[in-house]
């Protein structure tokens, strides 16, 4: 199984903030939940890896080229979200998808179909009409509607009422059986205890744990728990030992 993307030693550094040594791979064909609490730094590290930021130091690799240099070659093939659509509020969905489109030549219109079908999405409306969980699936219909080999997912659940978060659930399993790679953060854990492969887990700008799920709660977990009562148990720990200092 190869890697589709690799972060190498990745750095960002903010006057009260620093991501430090961030270095983990994603394989084809799988489906990795990035976790940690607010503050920890998903946020910078994705967008470090498509480059809305610059990182202080390291490498980002997709398809084995380096992002830098490649970023016009690389970018077409990666789909991103970060939860709601925020731009263009007074525009209608059918003229958001106009502008889209043609940023992208493998533009799938049967796709984007079906997910305006999926996800029961009104083409007249517009952004500034949805409800907050509505925003989230239009900006995920854009993201997929492109043939992209590997989807990069911000917080792609929140505001989703559970019926949805399970149907969104359940598209990713299906986008992964057609060999689609998904990275995407999350605090709903429970979502990744339905369909990711592997964890990454970060805690104030550091990697605690990169790899199969199973590992992670083979090296982490107690018996019984579930991700998110591993991960809230990790917390506490770090939090008493850093007051305890």
């Amino acid at each position: 199984m190869s890697d589709i993307c690799e972060a190498r030693g990745l750095g960002k550094d903010y006057p009260a903030f620093s991501l430090r040594d961030v270095s983990f791979s994603l394989k084809a064909g799988t489906i990795t939940g990035f976790i940690g609490r607010n503050g920890a730094g998903k946020t910078t590290t994705i967008r470090s890896m498509l480059g809305y930021v610059h990182p202080s130091r390291g490498e980002i690799f997709y398809f084995g080229m380096p992002f830098k240099g490649n970023e016009n070659v690389i970018k077409p093939r990666i789909g991103y979200s970060a939860g709601a659509v925020n731009y263009y509020p007074k525009k209608t969905i059918r003229e958001l998808i106009s502008v889209t489109r043609r940023f992208y030549p493998s533009w799938d219109e049967d796709a984007c179909r079906s997910c305006m079908k999926l996800f029961a999405l009104d083409e007249n409306k517009t952004p500034s009409e949805l409800s907050e969980g509505m925003k989230v699936k239009c900006n995920l219909m854009l993201a997929l509607s492109h043939r992209a080999e590997l989807l990069i997912l911000d917080e792609p659940t929140s505001g989703l009422d559970p019926f949805s978060r399970d149907e969104l659930v359940e598209l990713f399993r299906e986008l992964k059986d057609q060999g689609i790679t998904l990275f995407f953060s999350t605090h709903i854990t429970s979502d990744l205890d339905k369909c990711a492969d592997h964890i990454v887990y970060l805690r104030e700008g550091r990697i605690i744990q990169a790899g199969e799920r199973e590992e992670f709660r083979s090296r982490l977990g107690l018996p019984g728990e579930t991700l998110e009562d591993t991960m809230l148990r990790l917390e506490k720990e770090a939090r008493d030992e850093k007051s305890a200092r």
